[in-house]
């Protein structure tokens, strides 16, 4: 069930009517229900996986506050980790690893006839897998309390807004809300529906047209050069924060209609000044899971400097290899593993050079040229986020340069639309609509006496962005990027 669909359109309002209705006692049975529906709409086989995940962490945590010896509790969380990486290893990166041995076996004219695990990747499972991951560890660190309530448990695994995508919750915030006796308030439905709508709007209408373009181009790599190709490069930057940020948006705004409150995974993160400062504002929730359970439990910066690139360099492999099972994923992880490790060893060069350049005498220039850098560098990694395969994205980058190989940049619209010129119009109108919002945010602008204005003027915008869903955004039902993570 896309959240992007009618469907949902007549799920959400039901479960938020039937959630204030219900008796408080009931109301954490009526949300695993209808979380497991939820997740069962997409096939109902999936079901089974997020069960045995849960039961499987329940347990080992459950035994791991038992007094028992520090080994038994080791041997609890290993047993956890080892189940629920073993299921998500079988799932999403078996075929991987497979092809990449017969690859490396055919080079040598050796056998290799494993077969492949013919089944779908059940959505989400990066998602609850991680989410379980950091819970059962936080239980054997002693920051939180082993749940001990099974269905309340199993909410925290299962909740419907952040299944299949996140944010990534960590126990310590979510659980304990379920367990909170809270009443209809009209301000923070208000404040949800408004997120909610926000977050679609990115998605259908900046996203999915912007998706138009960028599917043209990089679904058909030998055809574009030039124009066509940097423009679907930085088209696609907008589209995969759109689309990512939006489902964001609407997982937050559905939680907090519904009385609950999830962390923050997007802060504007292409006025990011550094690589570092990008990954405290891209997909936070993902961001700081591999700082606190991996970064830091390799030493962190706490180490010899070589040691501590190295560290760095294992994080972002590893996170590319999240987000899929192919060597695109790697090298753009490795990619943006390489970016931080400049940043750290280049830090005083660069204020030298910024010295000497009399940049630090003017804050606004420094702060546009090393945001305009950050974000070229993030635009050459999402070709090879984007590409269908290595070999397509170095073609891509090959047809990049130079430009004037093909300057019809408005040219993948044309089996697409009646009006090309009209269109790639629209679509830089509706990111430069984004990108003043986002300054104005950035500014920290008051912006929330906005919606405490009359209530014709709230009214006038909440229309205005219905409105612009309604007869801009892409009525075809297009998947969340990140749901296939």
């Amino acid at each position: 069930m896309l959240f992007n669909s009618i469907e949902f359109l007549i799920f959400f309002p039901i479960v938020a009517v039937l959630t204030f209705i219900c008796p408080y006692r009931y109301r954490w049975l009526l949300l695993l229900g209808t979380s497991y529906y939820f997740y069962a709409a997409w096939k109902l086989e999936y079901v089974v996986l997020i069960l045995a995940s849960t039961l499987i962490t329940y347990i080992a945590a459950v035994q791991m506050a038992r007094p028992d010896h520090q080994a038994h509790r080791t041997a609890w969380l290993v047993s956890s980790l080892v189940s629920n990486l073993g299921i998500l290893f079988a799932f999403k990166y078996f075929n991987f690893v497979s092809d990449s041995l017969r690859a490396a076996f055919n080079q040598f004219n050796l056998v290799y006839d494993v077969p492949m695990f013919q089944v779908l990747l059940p959505v989400g499972i990066s998602f609850y897998t991680f989410q379980t991951l950091g819970y059962v560890i936080d239980v054997y660190r002693g920051r939180v309390e082993p749940e001990r309530h099974l269905g309340r448990f199993a909410l925290f695994v299962s909740f419907f807004p952040q299944l299949v995508a996140g944010p990534i919750e960590r126990a310590g915030n979510l659980l304990p809300q379920f367990y909170e006796n809270f009443a209809f308030d009209e301000a923070r439905v208000s404040s949800g529906l408004r997120l909610m709508l926000w977050g679609m709007f990115k998605k259908v209408v900046i996203a999915d047209r912007l998706g138009l373009y960028v599917n043209a181009v990089y679904n058909n790599p030998s055809d574009w050069s030039g124009w066509p190709v940097l423009v679907a490069t930085f088209f696609f930057a907008f589209q995969i924060y759109c689309d990512f940020s939006g489902y964001s948006d609407i997982a937050i705004g559905a939680a907090r209609v519904l009385g609950f409150d999830l962390m923050d995974n997007f802060k504007r993160p292409y006025f990011a000044r550094s690589p570092s400062e990008f990954w405290r504002r891209w997909h936070i929730s993902l961001s700081t899971w591999f700082r606190d359970y991996m970064y830091i439990p390799l030493g962190g910066n706490r180490v010899s400097v070589p040691r501590w690139y190295v560290n760095l360099m294992i994080v972002f492999l590893v996170s590319g290899l999240w987000h899929g099972a192919a060597w695109t994923f790697v090298l753009w992880g490795g990619l943006h593993g390489l970016y931080m490790v400049g940043d750290m060893a280049t830090l005083g060069l660069r204020g030298k050079l910024a010295h000497w350049l009399g940049l630090d005498q003017m804050p606004t220039l420094q702060a546009m040229v090393s945001g305009g850098i950050t974000f070229g560098l993030v635009n050459l990694t999402w070709v090879f986020f984007r590409a269908n395969s290595v070999a397509d994205a170095f073609l891509l980058l090959d047809n990049l340069l130079p430009l004037t190989r093909f300057t019809d940049l408005n040219a993948p619209w044309t089996s697409l639309v009646s009006n090309p010129v009209g269109e790639t119009a629209l679509s830089l109108g509706l990111i430069l609509l984004l990108l003043i919002v986002h300054w104005i945010q950035e500014q920290q602008w008051q912006l929330p006496t906005l919606w405490q204005r009359p209530l014709w003027f709230r009214w006038a915008a909440y229309l205005g962005l219905a409105l612009a869903i309604m007869n801009l955004g892409i009525t075809e039902e297009v998947p969340f990027i990140y749901f296939q993570f």
